[in-house]
């Protein structure tokens, strides 16, 4: 793919969205108005889970606590009945409770906006400090998913060997008025059809554009 087709693929891909299922962290932020907290704990419960599961259960646990203050007045075990059956869910009820004492602690119950200060949090890595930053405070940043690291790489767009140094290439590359939907877009679009295995290439409106690379089978 070239660099100056981008354009093109992202409006292409911003047309075929429309008709697609939202990401469950993107519905939470969009039920929220953008509340960093609960956008933050959302992701948490996201990691290793269907999206279903995600969003079903945000919406019980943010029923019971939806600030770190409530949060904390919880034990673990609640908590980790409440994201059930969320994957790791006794792991991360701890994490979602020890962050909240976290926010209380050091930051006087907010969320901070600076993806250094996200990822000193424990068990926030870069992904879910990006996506934060995105769908918390709806400023650009690049949070680079299986799908995103994928697809941009099947694409030709890049060529880079793990998440952490996509997002570096696509901060360097990307245009920053794409920063923000990229992600939600191409999770959506992962997905649906640009799948890890046998894509399904004959119904893909970007296929044109696409270099296929590493791609074996596909439909």
């Amino acid at each position: 793919m070239k660099k100056a087709d981008i354009h093109e693929v992202y409006r292409i891909l911003e047309d075929v969205y429309q008709n697609m299922e939202e990401p469950s962290v993107t519905k939470i932020s969009k039920q929220t108005k953008r509340d960093p907290f609960r956008v933050l704990v959302s992701c948490l419960i996201s990691l290793r889970t269907k999206d279903e599961v995600t969003l079903e259960a945000s919406v019980r646990l943010f029923q019971a606590a939806d600030n770190p203050a409530a949060m904390v007045q919880m034990d673990e075990k609640k908590i980790a009945e409440l994201i059930y059956p969320a994957g790791f869910y006794k792991t991360k009820s701890k994490t979602i409770r020890d962050i909240s004492q976290l926010l209380i602690d050091e930051y006087e119950g907010e969320v901070p906006d600076e993806i250094d200060e996200l990822v000193k949090l424990k068990g926030v890595g870069r992904k879910t400090a990006n996506l934060v930053i995105v769908e918390g405070f709806g400023r650009p940043a690049v949070c680079v998913d299986t799908h995103v690291h994928r697809i941009f790489n099947r694409l030709g767009y890049l060529k880079t060997k793990n998440a952490d140094k996509t997002e570096i290439e696509l901060r360097k590359h990307l245009p920053k008025d794409y920063w923000i939907r990229i992600n939600e877009i191409l999770v959506a679009y992962g997905r649906a059809v640009c799948r890890p295995v046998s894509p399904y290439c004959s119904s893909c409106r970007i296929s044109r554009y696409c270099d296929k690379i590493s791609v074996d089978t596909r439909r």
